[in-house]
């Protein structure tokens, strides 16, 4: 009489043959003492928690390190000076044109790019053209960049100012022993320097993100890496010298910061379904937040939101929804709860 033998598969071999019931299986299990959990040990809606870490790049002017899980990206900001008379169709800022100028975006000032590099996941390999990802974070960044209005354009000007800013070391220390003391006279030059102020050229910043480990839920990883490393990056004061026709930096002055208005943050979520061809209304499914390589391959439903709570009250700065037909107004509010924690958690990482 023949025996009979059972085939036993490890939990590694039935993920890489059947991806999508292995995670349905974990979400739903047959125990139902057992809590729903993803294949990671995370529950449903459960982020990965972010580690940051500052001024990494010695070279650069602000930079940070990232990392979500095994998704790992570093971010490089470097500035660099652009004149006015370079820009074609320049048009100088003042109280007339402020409404109808864009300096950042219409100039170009924040130049975001991404990486996705050799080794970081299998699939992206050596010797090959940007990625479709790559460019795609590229263009959400850039679009998030202007539409939040993070960067203060003012801190980005480069002055000419008459009469001050061109003198030299020597002379600025003498007056200012000549005048220490005179309030009145400080106050007075203050009035007239800003309203000598002509802007000659600007801070252009160069801001790389490379992804040094890829597992999922790009985007946010990248975005937390340009925060981290624009909240990091301090910039020389520069000025405009009208003998030499050039911007110089004053070295014996501390760089200063960069003037950020609110604190962005973006959450995403995936939504996977118990079937994998899912109609509207029917069947079981599950939000997941900051989802994994494997969970992005079996989710056709992503929905990321930007908020800002740094003014006490939570700010939707944008919401990007691709595929799927699960998601609407009821869901929409809990991937919002959802973001509030992540705001939360990403606050917390960068103080």
């Amino acid at each position: 009489m023949a025996t009979s033998s059972s085939l036993t598969l490890s939990s590694a071999t039935f993920a890489k043959l059947s991806p999508h019931p292995y995670l349905l299986a974990n979400l739903q299990p047959a125990d139902a003492s057992v809590p729903s959990s993803r294949t990671n040990g995370r529950q449903p809606q459960q982020a990965r928690s972010p580690n940051i870490n500052t001024s990494s790049l010695s070279h650069a002017h602000g930079s940070a390190v990232v990392r979500t899980g095994d998704t790992t990206v570093i971010c490089g900001v470097r500035g660099e000076t652009l004149l006015t008379t370079a820009i074609p169709n320049y048009r100088a800022p003042d109280a007339s044109s402020m409404a109808a100028v864009n300096e950042v975006r219409d100039y170009d000032l924040l130049v975001p790019n991404i990486e996705l590099a050799t080794g970081c996941a299998p699939n992206f390999l050596p010797g090959v053209p940007p990625t479709t990802l790559a460019q795609t974070l590229s263009t959400r960044v850039y679009s998030l960049l202007q539409s939040s209005k993070l960067v203060d354009v003012d801190r980005l000007r480069i002055y000419q100012q008459t009469d001050f800013g061109n003198k030299s070391k020597d002379e600025e220390e003498d007056e200012g022993e000549k005048n220490k003391g005179d309030e009145k006279h400080e106050e007075e030059a203050d009035e007239d320097l800003s309203a000598e102020k002509v802007v000659k050229a600007y801070w252009v910043l160069y801001i790389d993100v490379l992804f040094i480990s890829f597992d999922g839920n790009p985007f946010d990883a990248a975005w937390a890496a340009v925060l981290a490393a624009l909240r990091d990056t301090k910039l020389p004061e520069a000025y405009w010298d009208i003998d030499q026709e050039l911007v110089l930096c004053r070295r014996t002055k501390t760089p200063s910061p960069l003037t950020l208005q609110g604190f962005p943050v973006a959450c995403t979520a995936a939504v996977f379904t118990a079937k994998e061809k899912q109609r509207k209304g029917s069947d079981q499914y599950w939000i997941l937040a900051d989802p994994d390589r494997l969970e992005e391959s079996l989710c056709d439903e992503t929905v990321s939101m930007v908020i800002d709570k740094s003014s006490g009250t939570t700010k939707v700065l944008g919401i990007s929804k691709s595929g799927g037909v699960v998601v609407g107004p009821r869901l929409m509010r809990d991937i919002a709860a959802l973001a509030n924690v992540r705001w939360d958690q990403f606050h917390s990482a960068m103080k």
